[in-house]
């Protein structure tokens, strides 16, 4: 099972900057970049809220699960 984090891609459709984001859900430019490459660990739900905010779209637009081929 795999968690895809398709945030690059809700960023390019709204056509912001990883910098304009990480501003207006107040977080760290790192932070955001850590989510965005899939790298993180969590999301908390209050940053996800935010997210979804700001891109107006629903968490399953920033985030998916993809089945494994096994």
């Amino acid at each position: 099972m795999s968690i895809v984090v398709n945030l690059d891609v809700m960023m390019a459709k709204r056509k912001i900057s990883l910098k304009d984001l990480a501003e207006s859900i107040e977080i760290t430019n790192s932070n955001l970049s850590i989510l965005k490459t899939g790298k993180a660990k969590a999301i908390r739900f209050s940053t996800l809220n935010k997210l979804c905010k700001v891109l107006d779209c629903q968490p399953g637009d920033i985030i998916e699960y993809v089945k494994d081929d096994n």
